[in-house]
């Protein structure tokens, strides 16, 4: 079933998927004064029970960098490097790990975007938190959900980032485009979402964040 709200600009509410339907929505995300990190999480494990619960975690939190593009929204993410490590080449929001000076996920996220794709926190808007959401390499990611002022340039990280890019909010938070699939790592079969977009394939912990975010901002209650 499609998602889309009933509203519409022309009927005296916002119009659907746009920055100022999200701003109505904002109650039902996670306030940003609360103890996120330890509220009931989403995960892995959630999307797929036969996986086991990660211990032993390590905070990390992501931006959700949401603009405005008239009547509709877009929402920023990356293409990480091929070199890296971890999750090499896969599509990404831009975060990273929570440091000791961090005063909260939010700030962990304001600043790994500034770092990682030049995004000035002067120009972002918390709104709110996601679930925290543990993943299967032992992180307890917190996705801060933000808007962002303008049409900002960027400047992303070349050891960290290969591109840039944009995917509709309206996309995003479609049901229909939540596709389960079952894919093997680590020698193991797992059920996960992919949503493929414009040639590009958004899957894993990023897809499992806006399937887990759709909920929230769009499921019953």
């Amino acid at each position: 079933m499609r998602s889309t709200p009933l509203s519409a600009e022309g009927a005296g509410g916002p119009a659907p998927f746009s920055t100022d339907d999200l701003v109505a929505r904002r109650g039902r995300l996670i306030g940003l004064g609360e103890a996120v990190l330890s509220l009931p999480p989403s995960g892995d494990h959630v999307i797929d029970p036969s996986v086991p619960l990660a211990t032993g975690l390590r905070d990390a939190a992501v931006l959700i960098p949401v603009v405005a593009r008239g009547t509709e929204a877009g929402v920023i993410l990356t293409q990480r490097t091929d070199h890296l490590p971890a999750h090499a080449g896969q599509v990404a929001f831009p975060g990273g790990k929570v440091d000791a000076g961090d005063v909260d996920p939010a700030a962990t996220a304001l600043r790994e975007a500034e770092e990682e794709i030049g995004l000035s926190r002067f120009l972002v808007t918390p709104l709110g938190y996601g679930d925290p959401y543990i993943t299967t390499s032992g992180y307890r990611v917190v996705p801060v959900v933000a808007l962002v002022a303008g049409d900002p340039v960027l400047a992303p990280n070349p050891a960290e980032v290969a591109d840039v890019f944009e995917v509709p909010l309206s996309f995003l938070m479609t049901a229909t485009n939540h596709v389960a699939v079952r894919r093997e790592w680590r020698g193991m079969e797992r059920r996960t979402f992919e949503m493929p977009y414009a040639g590009r394939r958004i899957w894993g912990v990023t897809a499992g964040i806006v399937h887990a975010l759709h909920a929230r901002l769009y499921g019953a209650g």
